[in-house]
């Protein structure tokens, strides 16, 4: 018997009420952040978002490369998002890392551990290559970074040591996202917010 051919993981339809060109991004970004650049095309894009092929090249002219820097923009506003209101929930910085940890447990249990970061995978297979989401990838990076250091800035915690801080928060969520979802366990980010805490209030 042959093996069954694996399938792509499901990605669940975007609202109808939305435009065609923010829905052709928004599938291309969940389908990204799933299974990454390369095995991503248009024509799933076009049946998941539920248009015409000819649309998808109509707003994106330029192709898959366009569209996919588009995707990770869009993915960046989109955590940066979330994790601007995890961080207002607490006013004490240290305590606001413990409520990111906890949302993003949250998302990862409702996505059954499929959705973490949701730009990693395209930036691993696209870095060096494909210059234009390499810098979109590097852009949102910094981004959150700047949303942490921002928070940071409620503390007497020095300007150079907020930005340190700031880098080590964000790799520090990276690496426990990739953890839980391959432990299928909230556990690595509950750790991963506790010492963060700790980390922050050594500063102080």
């Amino acid at each position: 018997m042959n093996a069954a051919t694996p399938r792509a993981p499901a990605v669940r339809p975007e609202a109808a009420s939305l435009g065609t060109r923010e829905r052709i991004v928004r599938t291309t970004s969940r389908l990204m952040q799933r299974q990454g650049y390369e095995a991503t095309g248009i024509k799933q894009i076009s049946q998941q978002a539920n248009v015409a092929l000819s649309s998808v090249y109509h707003f994106f002219p330029s192709g898959k490369q366009e569209l996919a820097t588009e995707a990770v923009r869009h993915a960046d506003q989109e955590f940066a998002d979330i994790m601007r209101e995890a961080l207002a929930t607490e006013a004490d910085p240290a305590e606001a890392m413990i409520a990111v940890t906890q949302v993003l447990a949250e998302y990862l249990h409702n996505s059954d551990w499929l959705d973490g970061c949701p730009i990693t995978a395209t930036a691993l297979e696209t870095a060096g290559r494909i210059l234009d989401i390499q810098r979109a990838a590097a852009e949102a990076f910094e981004h959150w970074r700047a949303l942490v250091a921002e928070k940071l800035r409620h503390t007497d915690i020095a300007e150079d040591d907020i930005l340190d801080l700031a880098h080590t928060v964000i790799n520090t969520l990276e690496g426990a996202e990739l953890a839980a979802q391959v432990s299928k366990s909230a556990e690595p980010l509950e750790i991963a917010g506790r010492h963060l805490a700790r980390l922050i209030n050594s500063y102080r």
